[in-house]
Formats: C-alpha cells, sequence, structure tokens
C-alpha cells in the first residue's frame, strides 16, 4: 500500500484551492481506488464557504471534490507523472442527512472512491461523515484536462 499520512501542506502544493479555500487537513489512507481524508475547517468561522454564518450541507461537495483531486494528485505522483487538472461536471444521488456542517464539532471524514474512469472522464462515490455518522453522500463525474477536450472538440 501507498504512504498513508499526507498533511494539509502536501495537499495545498498539488491542488489548485489555496489559502483557507483548501479544506482538508489530511489524507488519512489511500489507493488506486480510494482516498480518504480529514478537516476540521467546518468549524472554522472564517470558511470560505459559509452564507450568513452557516455552513450549508451542500458545501460538502467542495470536500468531496478536493478529496477527488488530492486522490488524482496521489495517483499522478506514484506514476511519476503530472497531476491532471478537473472540473466537477455533475453530482448525482445527492443525499443529504443534515442541514449544516458548521454546527458538527467532531472532524469530517471525507471518503472518495473512483467507481470508473477512462479518458478525460473519471466517475467517484463520496461519503462525508463524522464521528461514524453519514452526513451527505452522492457521486460525482470529473472531466479531466477539459480546456484540451475543448480544444480537441473544435
Amino acid at each position: 500500500m501507498p504512504e498513508a499520512t499526507r498533511d494539509r501542506a502536501w495537499i495545498a502544493a498539488r491542488i489548485p484551492h489555496q489559502g483557507s479555500m483548501c479544506l482538508l487537513d489530511g489524507v488519512v489512507e489511500w489507493d488506486a481506488a480510494s482516498v480518504r481524508c480529514t478537516a476540521t475547517s467546518h468549524t472554522q468561522a472564517d470558511n470560505p464557504l459559509r452564507a450568513q454564518g452557516r455552513l450549508a450541507a451542500t458545501c460538502g461537495i467542495e470536500y468531496a471534490a478536493q478529496a477527488m483531486a488530492v486522490h488524482g494528485a496521489l495517483l499522478a505522483e506514484g506514476a511519476r507523472q503530472r497531476p491532471r487538472t478537473g472540473y466537477l461536471a455533475s453530482v448525482r444521488k445527492l443525499v443529504l442527512q443534515v442541514e449544516r456542517l458548521d454546527d458538527i464539532a467532531a472532524p469530517l471524514e471525507i471518503s472518495a472512491e473512483r467507481i470508473s474512469g477512462e479518458g478525460a472522464t473519471v466517475l467517484y462515490a463520496f461519503v462525508v461523515s463524522a464521528a461514524g455518522r453519514t452526513l451527505l453522500s452522492g457521486r460525482a463525474a470529473v472531466i479531466l484536462d477539459a480546456a484540451a477536450v475543448g480544444d480537441s472538440a473544435g
């Protein structure tokens, strides 16, 4: 199994989100098919996703998207390649078990499992939980290297 623990600095150096927009604290575990990350930024008053002092549960999608980006960076590093840029294209089967995340005291655990992927599209299933309780779950499609795909289509 690849090296498991990666901290926030490692994550921030490999995903496009910087400063307080880098929401994840670390990688707990990962392999070729999945990644599990932790985060405590949902409790911070200066979380950039907060609106009217609240962090809606739907913001958990961004936590999951960042975990997917981290997974791509881990896979690229293992293959000694440059990470591919990805864009969240769609979210399906979203189930929200709570209304907001900012009132959850426990650290978030974000799991993303790569269901399929070939070429420029990857499909992940994700779960955001805290203290063993599922907060939200769903599936997300990611388009890789979208600019290159758009250039070749024209």
